[in-house]
């Protein structure tokens, strides 16, 4: 029905009630098969099965499901008759990997810092980066006061006044990518994700977007614990 933010706010709202009892605390634990969960009176039901799609998520697009300024949104590219939503999130200018879904208990999982997944950028960034940089992201770097983030940095070329660099992390701070890249003096210029929990885009084009097969489903599953 809604992301974990915005189920929070519905909370907190008091539009949530389970049996007769209206919910203000988000950590309320529930046994979902004995007890019935509504949202503004109306019943909250399970999906009558998962879809898992890979999406080659263009520039100029929101990472959301529903904009109120009627700006494209990612789940605008993808017209199946399921309510999905994107499992972590992508700047309006970033390109590349993500993974939508109805499976909760799945995008929780990937999206939590206690599963470590791996999410691999690629990025044009100013000026000319030394090895001394790669270094220094490797080890931590603050992006904000008592917030210090780490990645494992490679260079795969140089050119005049830009460089191109490979980064890999196993957090999700907003715009880390970015903010990293910042705090080592090199502004990103572009910036795309080419790799989420192994899944890839292959020969995906911009905004095309495909079902995850089986088998990378059960991969996923063990990758967090569930399969």
């Amino acid at each position: 029905m809604a992301s974990r933010r915005k189920a929070a706010e519905l909370i907190s709202q008091k539009k949530v009630r389970v049996g007769q009892e209206i919910i203000s605390e988000p950590g309320f634990r529930i046994d979902p098969d004995t007890e019935s969960v509504f949202l503004d009176g109306k019943p909250v039901k399970q999906p009558d099965h998962f879809r898992y799609v890979l999406l080659n998520k263009p520039k100029d697009v929101l990472t959301t499901v529903r904009d109120d300024r009627s700006r494209k949104t990612v789940v605008d590219l993808i017209p199946l008759p399921e309510r999905l939503f994107p499992v972590g999130r992508l700047d309006w200018d970033t390109e590349g990997v993500l993974l939508l879904t109805n499976d909760g208990d799945l995008a929780y999982r990937l999206t939590h810092p206690k599963y470590e997944i791996e999410k691999v950028y690629k990025a044009w960034v100013q000026g000319s980066v030394e090895e001394k940089i790669c270094q220094k992201l490797k080890k931590g770097v603050s992006i904000n006061p008592g917030v210090v983030v780490s990645g494992e940095a490679r260079i795969l070329k140089k050119e005049r006044n830009r460089s191109r660099l490979e980064i890999r992390i196993h957090e999700g701070k907003k715009r880390q990518i970015k903010r990293m890249c910042q705090a080592v003096g090199h502004r990103v210029i572009s910036l795309e994700r080419v790799n989420f929990a192994g899944l890839i885009s292959g020969r995906l084009k911009p905004g095309e977007w495909r079902e995850l097969t089986s088998v990378e489903v059960q991969q996923l599953y063990k990758l967090t614990g569930l399969g």
